[in-house]
């Protein structure tokens, strides 16, 4: 996975939590490019431009203004083009409700954002490298510190 830059996008309102995700994304090793979003809207406007390469995996926090995840989530599934695309929800919060909720709009993972630096550093390398394996056809088990949906 190394090998190929991965295009990730991430759409989340918390200026800092982008700064932290990016900076962390940096860190890993894994050659990313990063387009980043304030806003769902934004995102579906940039996701259907249609002169941008489509994204290896989206990151979608839920609490946004205009346009939250949960109403992201099903305009992206709406889309053929990138209904393949892995579609990870990075959320401060977590309840079970809002999970099963999700996993049947079909996202690909639940994330619950980490406090610490390291944490995300860790979860993003451990996250992308299991993406990139599932891509590959290989038979995968979710890690333990995914909520796989």
């Amino acid at each position: 996975m190394s090998q190929t830059t991965q295009r990730i996008y991430l759409a989340d309102d918390d200026s800092d939590d982008r700064a932290f995700f990016s900076d962390a994304l940096s860190e890993i090793p894994i050659t990313t490019t990063i387009e980043e979003f304030s806003n769902g809207v934004d995102l579906m406007s940039f996701l259907l431009n249609g002169e941008h390469k489509k994204p290896d995996a989206i990151f979608l926090d839920l609490k946004m203004p205009m346009m939250d995840g949960f109403e992201c989530l099903t305009d992206i599934r709406d889309l053929d083009a990138l209904s393949e695309v892995p579609v990870i929800i990075y959320s401060t919060s977590y309840h079970e409700k809002d999970v099963e909720r999700l996993k049947k709009m079909g996202a690909t993972l639940y994330l619950k954002k980490p406090s610490s630096f390291n944490q995300l550093k860790t979860l993003l390398h451990k996250c992308l490298s299991h993406l990139a394996q599932k891509s590959a056809g290989k038979n995968t088990t979710d890690p333990q510190f995914l909520i796989s949906i």
